[in-house]
């Protein structure tokens, strides 16, 4: 729907990947902007659904091809997209999670488009070396002094209280901290007008000024981003979407990699490989890796039949 009708549909895509054992979303960058997530309108002219529409706009910022892909949710907040002054329609945005192997190594074909280590994003979320300093130097001081402030006069009633989801959000006190709840942390950071887009879009006061929490995004493109991956943590619990971040051969170390990368948390070795194979996941390929260093090291794929044998197969990892 054009302007005269007020509402725009968008459709972004979280798209992530491994490169260097990292995970990483793709961005689209230009001159004086903020990264951005690939994004378009959709045009049901051209376009007979959202997903074949985001499929040729991906390929059209970022020549690539996606494999796994899924709607995460609709973004429509009042003034995602709006700047002052601003009387362009409102975008509707349809939010997407992809995943994918790159092909043709580390490059991408068009300028402006890169991928980036999605802890820049969100540095509090990565424990793979231990619980992150600026958790307890930044964030949690921070986040205390805003909890104790009184409650705007606006706030929605029947929501618990700050410090209750502080600490739920973070695993403050005597709660464990929980991957999963990345969608609930950044809206904290947001809603505390600690995170620079909170700032900039004008609708929190500068309370306190923001500390150097993770790169910003575009307009509400972070808050997409944490959605993405926390589905993506979650989802690898019960679904074998894993491998559609690894190569069709693999040892069960770069496995293991990819699943701490992915979940932000260091596994224990010897209880990871007894899940993979309790859980019939994989099985040998045949071939072996000499890319280790040292002894050669069998390589592994991931067994389609298990898609067939029970609904729910998945990596029910657990951090150390």
């Amino acid at each position: 729907m054009g302007p005269s009708g007020g509402i725009e549909i968008g459709l972004n895509a979280a798209i992530v990947s491994m490169g260097g054992g990292e995970p990483r979303l793709l961005t689209v960058d230009e001159p004086g902007e903020r990264p951005a997530l690939p994004f378009g309108p959709f045009d049901p002219d051209r376009h007979r659904t959202l997903e074949m529409s985001l499929r040729q706009t991906v390929t059209a910022q970022a020549a690539l091809s996606m494999g796994y892909v899924e709607q995460l949710y609709t973004f429509g907040d009042r003034g995602r997209h709006r700047l002052p002054g601003d009387a362009g329609p409102h975008v509707v945005s349809v939010g997407y999670l992809a995943l994918t192997r790159p092909e043709g190594g580390e490059d991408l074909p068009l300028d402006g488009v890169r991928w980036r280590d999605w802890y820049g994003f969100f540095p509090w979320e990565d424990w793979r070396q231990g619980r992150p300093h600026l958790l307890d130097r930044d964030i949690l001081p921070a986040l205390e002094s805003w909890a104790r402030e009184p409650e705007p006069a606006d706030a929605p009633s029947g929501l618990p209280s700050r410090m209750a989801r502080l600490r739920l959000a973070f695993g403050h006190g005597d709660l464990p901290f929980d991957e999963e709840r990345v969608l609930e942390r950044y809206e904290l950071l947001y809603e505390s007008g600690l995170v620079s887009e909170a700032v900039a879009d004008g609708r929190i006061a500068a309370r306190r000024t923001p500390v150097a929490l993770g790169l910003p995004m575009r307009h509400d493109h972070r808050r997409i981003a944490a959605t993405a991956i926390a589905r993506l943590r979650g989802k690898i619990k019960y679904r074998p979407v894993i491998f559609e971040l690894m190569p069709p051969e693999f040892t069960l170390t770069d496995l293991q990699a990819t699943v701490e990368a992915i979940s932000g948390r260091h596994l224990h070795k010897q209880n990871f490989r007894r899940l993979v194979e309790g859980a019939n996941l994989v099985e040998p390929s045949g071939n072996m890796s000499a890319a280790t260093g040292g002894r050669p090291a069998a390589l592994f794929r991931f067994r389609r039949q298990v898609l067939e044998e029970r609904p729910h197969p998945g990596l029910k990892v657990r951090g150390r």
